[in-house]
């Protein structure tokens, strides 16, 4: 198998494994239970939610644990909007976010919230100066991923964040980290709330968690149940959290050593494919390595996808008729932005499967090409 998807998902590492293993068998309560073996969970846990606080410099009460990096979007956005709408109803958020963001605005459109789209430049960058420009006095939150998950661009925060509170101190800024945790360095005091998500690191799924400021107030999305946390009443999974925290460390530990190879591997790739007719290569020098998007002129992407998936090569396409809205954001060209398919590297992908994809992909691109009169 020749997986280049990592973007979307990564295999759980073996020693995250482990550690979920070792959890589920050994620590069999609740952390909310009064019991020894509760006890016991309690302290693994604050253990734990300490090794994370300290990792990225934050309070321990600062992290509040999530199912996934939707759902810690959707308590960032609706709980933020929620908690200060007296104050405002006025929300941005860039043209290059995941669709659970655009999901969460369309919703609170719905229940009388103003939003409003900054653009970006053509390497992919926020227009300063029309972010500057759309931050007004009713203005409550801001939310700009830190990495595109389409294009692999990453965004400036700590110039993003003196731009808002510049403008309106007030004004809460959130970011979706769960293409850059893991990928790239992030300060977390360069935003006021931040999602994350574990299995884009190596952890494991229906895990990740939320970053709240201690001085910033959200509303609850739901009530009652866990004891521990006002904000989400869940009963928090510890085999998965313990094993999330294991993944956390080595990814954030090796971060760099790992990026340096993966560039390699993008140069590798990019400097085939850009000399392939009808191909266009999707990236800017903001762009991390690990991802990597490329544009068809004429076939189409969901077809060659499939095509490359029964050959046991995985990527990811848009389908039929359905725009990359990252492309878009980045060229403004329909046509560019209906053909799209991203190629995802990691540390763990080798310099024997990229040759085996380049070959196999040119081959049947060609023939697909050559249907249709390419």
């Amino acid at each position: 198998m020749t997986y280049l998807d990592y973007s979307t998902t990564t295999p759980i590492s073996l020693d995250a494994l482990d550690t979920y293993n070792k959890i589920s068998k050994e620590y069999i309560g609740l952390d909310s239970g009064n019991n020894d073996m509760g006890l016991k969970c309690k302290k693994l846990l604050d253990d734990a939610t300490k090794e994370i606080s300290n990792i990225f410099n934050i309070m321990e009460s600062e992290i509040i644990y999530t199912n996934s990096g939707t759902e810690a979007n959707n308590m960032a956005l609706i709980g933020a909007s929620l908690a200060n709408y007296k104050r405002g109803r006025h929300i941005i958020v860039s043209k290059l976010e995941h669709p659970s963001i655009y999901g969460i605005c369309n919703y609170l459109e719905s229940l009388g919230f103003e939003i409003s789209y900054v653009s970006n430049d053509e390497d992919g960058l926020i227009k300063f100066d029309e972010l500057k420009k759309l931050v007004r006095e009713d203005t409550i939150l801001v939310s700009i991923c830190a990495v595109n998950h389409e294009t692999g661009v990453r965004q400036p925060l700590k110039m993003l964040r003196q731009i808002i509170k510049k403008e309106n101190n007030q004004t809460l800024f959130h970011s979706d980290l769960t293409q850059a945790i893991g990928k790239t360095s992030i300060s977390f005091r360069d935003i006021d709330l931040g999602s994350v998500s574990a299995h884009k690191f190596y952890g494991p799924k229906g895990v990740g968690f939320l970053y709240k400021n201690n001085l910033v107030k959200i509303s609850p999305l739901m009530y009652g149940g866990n004891k521990n946390s006002k904000n989400n009443p869940n009963g928090v999974a510890l085999p998965l959290i313990i094993s999330m925290k294991d993944a956390l460390k080595v990814a954030i530990r090796d971060c760099e050593k790992r990026e340096k190879y993966i560039n390699l591997l993008n140069e590798r790739v990019t400097s085939k494919l850009e000399n392939i007719e009808g191909i266009r290569i999707n990236k800017t020098k903001y762009s991390i390595p690990h991802i990597l998007s490329i544009s068809f002129d004429k076939i189409i992407a969901s077809e060659l996808l499939n095509i490359l998936g029964s050959k046991d090569i995985y990527l990811s396409a848009n389908n039929k008729d359905e725009l990359c809205m990252g492309v878009m954001a980045l060229y403004n060209k329909i046509d560019r932005s209906k053909s799209c398919m991203r190629i995802s590297l990691s540390h763990l992908t080798t310099v024997l499967e990229i040759n085996r994809f380049l070959d196999v992909f040119e081959v049947e691109y060609k023939k697909l090409n050559n249907l249709i009169g390419g």
